[in-house]
């Protein structure tokens, strides 16, 4: 029977030669992940089991949603965190000073790669497709079972098949390929389906592109992102992921409930309006705004601030509008300090903060107040996600995002160059 790609993988971790969609089954995981928020409630109920880690290699606890802790509180919760690691001997523990955004972190240490089956109790965990992995989020619960026995449960994914074709033309990114897609099938269109991208196109896209592409999977209501492996992807991995590159690819023959050709030419700088992601949008009136935040595990690694800096460099913030700068990493920080990306976004009248998660969920580092606009370039515009319930968010690509900050409206990169 032919399978999809995601379909290949959780097979192969579940020891069996074919599955189906539809199939509850039992797999073997490579890693399994937690940060500040959601760790505490596994370990709690790991508590209540008397249960231990039973692969030490095999979990990774990031603090970055609320870390520098913002309140006592959030401190109590990395306390705890912390010290569970060290009381079960886990390896890859990042904590201030050697965090990031969790989702930019762990492919960067090679701690995920292509092949692997992949549970994090984050949503956004469906990231690491972008590197031919199999990823995805999964409850507390799910997780503190996951670090006892090295297992989890699965009901395969059905697929969707995005053919790509062509290559994105300047200023657009794959944050407008994922957003045009999510206002195309809606944020329910793939649910509880793994949205599996190939063709021609993918060739043109970075692997920066791919992550974002794949982080917002999610917001289609899917179970999983992934990209093939190609030359890209294994450039990538190179002297740095840590076990073997697997490499599974689709049978031609395949099923997929739908296949949906993009010519990525065709496509313009796309914004998310309040209040959900498929709310989008490639044209709009005048619409001032009072914030930009420019960063996350979507837009926040090295190619989305080169991207902001060309637009904020030699240009100033408007007088009326807060621009806060994320990088996702410290290495990430890093490389933006050394290019003078920094210097070129501080000089604009930008703040740049450690890495951090931050405002992307209303947690600190720039929460808005009543009747506030931002422009962000993280992946949900709920109501109240960054803060006062009549507050609004417009999702959008750096390019965008860094316009806006300019122009102090919502804005193209062509408008203030």
């Amino acid at each position: 029977m032919a399978m999809t790609m995601t379909q290949k993988i959780l097979a192969a971790h579940a020891g069996l030669d074919r599955v189906s969609a539809g199939q509850l089954i039992e797999a073997e995981l490579d890693l399994a992940l937690a940060n500040d928020i959601t760790a505490p409630v596994a370990i709690n109920e790991m508590e209540k089991t008397g249960g231990c880690v039973k692969f030490q290699d095999k979990i990774a606890l990031v603090m970055d949603h609320f870390t520098p802790n913002k309140d006592i509180k959030a401190a109590c919760q990395v306390k705890k965190t912390r010290e569970f690691a060290k009381a079960q001997g886990i390896n890859y523990f990042f904590d201030v000073g050697h965090m990031g955004i969790e989702h930019a972190l762990l492919p960067e240490q090679g701690l995920v790669g292509a092949g692997d089956c992949v549970i994090g109790a984050d949503s956004h965990t469906c990231t690491y497709g972008a590197l031919g992995a199999f990823s995805t989020g999964v409850g507390s619960t799910d997780l503190a079972a996951a670090m006892i026995t090295g297992k989890a449960w699965f009901k395969v994914p059905a697929a969707l098949r995005f053919d790509l074709k062509g290559s994105l033309p300047p200023f657009v990114t794959g944050k407008d390929l994922i957003l045009h897609l999510i206002g195309m099938i809606g944020v329910d269109g793939a649910l509880y389906k793994s949205m599996e991208f190939s063709g021609v196109g993918v060739s043109s896209l970075s692997m920066d592109d791919r992550f974002t592409v794949c982080n917002m999977a999610i917001e289609a209501g899917a179970k999983n992102g992934i990209f093939p492996v190609d030359d890209q992807t294994l450039a990538y991995l190179k002297n740095r992921f840590v076990r073997t590159p697997k490499i599974y690819e689709a049978d031609a023959d395949a099923k997929y409930e739908r296949t949906i050709s993009v010519d990525l030419s065709s496509l313009k700088p796309t914004v998310a309006f309040p209040h959900l992601p498929e709310n989008t949008r490639t044209d709009w009136e005048m619409i001032p705004i009072h914030q930009v935040v420019i960063g996350s595990c979507t837009n926040g690694r090295i190619s989305d601030l080169r991207q902001a800096a060309e637009i904020l460099r030699g240009r100033k913030v408007s007088d009326h509008v807060r621009c806060i700068v994320i990088p996702a990493t410290q290495e990430i920080y890093l490389q933006a300090v050394s290019e003078g990306l920094v210097a070129d976004m501080i000089r604009a009248g930008a703040v740049v903060s450690t890495p951090t998660c931050g405002p992307c969920l209303g947690g600190h580092m720039g929460i808005l107040a009543d009747g506030e606009r931002c422009v962000s370039t993280t992946n949900r515009n709920f109501v109240g996600r960054m803060g006062h319930i009549t507050s609004e968010i417009y999702l959008a690509s750096p390019y965008v995002a860094a316009a806006s900050a300019v122009a102090g409206r919502l804005a193209l990169p062509e408008e203030v160059m």
